[in-house]
């Protein structure tokens, strides 16, 4: 003769059943419930339910599948948690699951209210990945594309395949390090401070909203090799310049880039700067050129001498109805290249390692000196930041005064150079 117990057989494995249900606290003879229990469990026409004890039992659908549930009351109102499906969370998974629900419930917490705000917060460090934060701060940075588009392919290549989906507030210290000493050991030194830099400003940009608490980049200053400092080649003679600049106004190229060479040395900006120069920048009535200087992302103002501005005007009449104001050879889409400047001094005589595009800026800061100049004037030519005492100073409109001035001077300096006239060094366009 078989025993029934809610129309299931007892048997070995079924008695097994039982006494498992006693020890794990479920009690008495309702807690017939094993593995075999519910991979035999046939579907009906109409949802089942098979009880496994204390609220916990198993939702048999007519399509076959098979759902954990827990069924209980909180603040008088009968609830149910889903706890997941058979077979991929089996009976010892579904128990130990309820067994946390109903510790939380002891404590007087909804599980439900505990589950959807442990999703939340799963979403939340989701979404505030690092790569995430990067590109959001990415999206407002104001600098030129071409400076966007270098930040963009370093952290693409070296950052974001290692921490890129890592939540930004549990990246640490060490991990970073990792990151960047990968990037140092393939003997690419200066793009690893270049990338602690940008990574350091990615964490300041989350903790002005607390997505962030700590930059840990500042914990690995001295911990990259040095990086060598790269100097352009640049001539800081008065005479030697005066010869450079009598050739480049020989040069017989086209009015682009002959234009592109007037301006390198007149406006000493940073070659990628000029090359990709708008028109819409520039007001040649108010003799100014505004725009967001690449590497450090700030506003920037370049006072227009009047040789620079008859050179743009000039110009203008050839280019100003498109966007460039040196626009490439192939396509008025596209700025010139960026070894259109290199190229022409290379064909006007000078060889790799005597002068380069970028070289104009140290010839302006060390003959502007020599000739008088302000140093804080200078580096706020030259778009440097300024830190201290210094950063109110820039924005003083007669900060901006004594910097026309020595624009214009700088221009007529050049201009006595070209024409190898005497130079009193030290004396000339000084301000008082």
């Amino acid at each position: 003769m078989s025993i029934y117990v809610r129309g299931y057989p007892l048997t070995a494995g079924s008695l097994w059943g039982y006494l498992w249900g006693y020890q794990q606290g479920y009690g008495g003879i309702g807690m017939a419930f094993t593995d075999t229990t519910a991979r035999n469990a046939k579907p009906g026409d109409k949802a089942q339910k098979l009880t496994v004890g204390g609220g916990l039992y198993l939702l048999v659908q007519p399509n076959g599948a098979k759902l954990w549930r827990y069924k209980y009351r909180f603040d008088g109102k009968e609830k149910l948690l889903a706890l997941g499906g058979y077979p991929d969370v089996t009976l010892a998974n579904a128990t130990k699951r309820h067994r946390e629900a109903r510790s939380l419930l002891a404590e007087g917490v909804d599980p439900s209210a505990a589950r959807a705000q442990g999703r939340a917060e799963r979403r939340a460090l989701e979404e505030n990945s690092f790569e995430a934060v990067a590109r959001e701060w990415l999206a407002q940075k104001e600098i030129v594309p071409s400076y966007l588009t270098k930040i963009v392919a370093r952290m693409e290549a070296d950052v974001f395949p290692y921490i890129g989906q890592r939540p930004i507030s549990l990246i640490t210290r060490a991990e970073l390090l990792a990151v960047l000493r990968r990037i140092q050991d393939r003997s690419a030194i200066e793009t690893a401070h270049r990338a602690r830099g940008e990574i350091g400003q990615v964490f300041r940009f989350a903790m002005q909203d607390d997505r962030a608490t700590v930059d840990p980049t500042t914990a690995l200053r001295g911990s990259l090799k040095a990086a060598e400092t790269e100097h352009f080649p640049a001539i800081l003679d008065p005479k030697p310049l005066g010869e450079l600049l009598r050739a480049m106004d020989g040069y017989q190229g086209d009015q682009v880039t002959r234009t592109a060479l007037r301006l390198a040395p007149l406006l000493f900006v940073r070659p990628g700067e000029l090359r990709t120069a708008e028109w819409k920048d520039f007001d040649l009535d108010a003799a100014e050129w505004r725009y967001i200087a690449s590497k450090m992302g700030n506003h920037h103002l370049v006072p227009l001498a009047s040789q620079a501005v008859d050179a743009l005007r000039e110009l203008q009449a050839l280019t100003g109805t498109g966007r460039y104001v040196f626009p490439g050879a192939r396509s008025k889409a596209r700025p010139m290249s960026e070894n259109t400047v290199n190229a022409a001094l290379r064909r006007l005589g000078f060889p790799v390692g005597t002068v380069t595009g970028h070289g104009f800026r140290a010839t302006a800061r060390t003959l502007l000196a020599e000739t008088g100049w302000r140093t804080d004037a200078i580096e706020r030519q030259l778009a440097h930041k300024a830190s201290g005492p210094l950063r109110g100073a820039y924005d003083r409109a007669q900060f901006l005064v004594e910097r026309r001035k020595m624009m214009q001077a700088w221009a007529d300096y050049l201009d006595v150079l070209r024409e190898d006239r005497k130079v009193i060094a030290g004396n000339f366009g000084r301000v008082a």
